[in-house]
């Protein structure tokens, strides 16, 4: 069975959901430009740049090529670009820093500390993220609150990082469940990676990602030898809230 057939189960509300995200895209096209969907090419990310292409937003996608996705993650970004009305921007790491930073601690730091895994994340994803983000007024994450705990209480529209850097962050299925995500990817035909149907409901590099079991939390698959609290790369953390806490 694959992941449609797994997991297409639509919550009652879905078409109030699909109309409230849809309202949201729109009105973001108009209200909060320049800006950008941040797509890491998961079921969710592709759900929103079908949207965006559906409703012929002028919203650009940018993607992170860390130099260590898969090639299944490689295809389809290869593949979405080809059919994006959207133009989709990709963004890689400098290529002398993971460099210096594979010769100093070696390709499988990230396995060794916390702090090795988090600085081959900045490099990989948080400094290309800086560059893909700037000038801008707003972008778009494919986060939902039924993701994890740490993101229960996403909402739709986010300020919390306007003092720092002026930008709001939209998350159009903040409500969406599992089920809704899938639903819509089925009825829609919309390509999705290959990876989802091997149980990787979370995917980002491949030393990092692995498909998890029936039970597992579903971000269980990522960074899955550090502790719970840990499991965020640090695209989405609020550092104002991480110093008061």
């Amino acid at each position: 069975m694959g992941a449609i057939d797994l997991h297409a189960r639509p919550s009652k509300d879905f078409e109030a959901r699909l109309a409230e995200t849809q309202k949201l895209l729109i009105r973001a096209a108009s209200e909060f430009s320049p800006l950008k969907q941040a797509s890491s090419l998961g079921a969710e990310d592709v759900v929103i740049t079908h949207l965006i292409n559906a409703l012929e937003l002028d919203i650009p996608v940018f993607v992170l090529e860390t130099g260590a996705l898969h090639q299944e993650t490689l295809d389809l970004l290869a593949r979405t670009q080809a059919h994006s009305r959207a133009p989709v921007e990709v963004y890689r790491p400098v290529q002398e820093a993971v460099v210096q930073f594979v010769a100093r601690e070696g390709q499988d730091a990230m396995y060794r500390s916390i702090e090795l895994r988090k600085s081959c994340c900045h490099i990989r994803k948080l400094e290309p993220l800086a560059r893909a983000l700037a000038g801008q007024k707003a972008w778009i994450t494919g986060l939902r609150r039924e993701q994890s705990a740490a993101r229960a209480d996403v909402p739709l529209v986010d300020v919390s990082e306007v003092r720092q850097n002026g930008r709001i962050k939209l998350n159009p299925l903040a409500d969406w469940t599992w089920g809704d995500v899938w639903h819509y990817i089925g009825i829609n035909q919309v390509d999705y990676n290959p990876l989802h149907d091997q149980f990787y409901p979370s995917i980002g590099c491949a030393p990092c990602t692995r498909a998890i079991s029936l039970g597992e939390d579903f971000r269980a698959g990522r960074w899955w030898w550090e502790s719970e609290s840990a499991k965020e790369c640090g695209l989405h953390v609020n550092k104002e809230e991480k110093a008061a806490a």
